[in-house]
């Protein structure tokens, strides 16, 4: 049987870092890992030609604009990579009957809520990040009907920048540290929900497309989630709770971002791990929980 061919755009980042450290053990999968100098998704262009040398069956569209306060002074640029450009790649894989997964943020909702959102709740982002990746869902779902868009929150992982290293920095450099504790979200490893991604990929069942939301079990506040990282290194570093009031950012945060994954556990038949879990798993596998 011949292998699935897997496309990952964005491939030198967090999510798509996660795929290559996991390619070796799915041998019925040949991943295409192409980084963002290697294959720009903003290239139309390049794209096409692209998808229709390799004849991809999925792609992964891990590439993004992340950094979310620069997008307020950045906006075209985030828009374009977040937005304009999944509209390029959602066209590329129709033309080749190829399948989208494109990855997506708890950003996109307003944070007013006092339960988890759904993935029928209207949307209405608070930033310009938010809005960028607003727009690059309904390109990906307008311009593909075999779309898959996985929102998805407070990413860590092995690769780049993330809260869990610049945590792990800062206690090492002050012996008192202030976070956010009135922001609530689920904290997400990068390996988890990449195994959930493949999962969908190597389904027998045919799972629908359309909108879905995946993070790691339970939720916490950032203070919530650096003392959890502090306890769990045994740093000495005293971790504080302020409020958003007090730590003033270019892009407001939403208040409340914390998603129901129950649509996706019961398409895909999985267990997700608690966010306590898998912060351990990745701390343990950075050697960075003593013995």
């Amino acid at each position: 049987m011949d292998r699935i061919k897997v496309l990952v755009t964005g491939a030198g980042g967090q999510l798509g870092n996660a795929f290559r450290l996991l390619a070796g053990k799915y041998p019925d999968i040949e991943f295409l890992l192409m980084k963002k100098e290697e294959l720009s998704i903003k290239d139309a262009e390049a794209l096409h030609s692209f998808f229709n040398k390799h004849k991809i069956d999925w792609c992964i569209n891990a590439a993004a604009y992340t950094q979310v306060d620069k997008a307020e002074s950045d906006a075209e640029n985030a828009k374009m990579i977040n937005g304009i450009a999944v509209g390029y790649l959602a066209s590329a894989c129709r033309s080749i009957k190829a399948k989208l997964i494109h990855i997506s943020t708890d950003y996109v909702f307003s944070g007013v809520h006092d339960k988890p959102w759904k993935e029928t709740d209207p949307i209405d982002p608070l930033n310009t990040y938010g809005y960028t990746k607003a727009i690059g869902e309904k390109e990906a779902l307008e311009s593909n009907s075999d779309t898959y868009v996985i929102r998805t929150s407070w990413l860590y992982g092995e690769q780049g920048n993330n809260f869990v290293k610049t945590m792990i920095r800062l206690m090492g450099e002050r012996e008192q540290l202030g976070v956010v504790d009135d922001q609530y979200g689920s904290p997400t490893y990068t390996g988890d929900l990449a195994e959930a991604i493949i999962r969908l990929i190597l389904s027998e069942i045919t799972i629908a497309p359309g909108v879905y939301h995946y993070s790691n079990d339970g939720f916490t506040t950032w203070y919530g989630f650096a003392s959890a990282i502090r306890e769990m290194i045994r740093s000495g570093c005293q971790v504080k709770p302020v409020d958003t009031a007090s730590y003033p950012t270019p892009a407001k945060r939403p208040a409340y971002s914390v998603m129901d994954t129950s649509k996706i556990r019961t398409a895909l038949s999985i267990e997700i791990p608690d966010w306590r879990a898998s912060l351990r798993k990745y701390l343990k596998q950075q050697d960075l929980i003593p013995e």
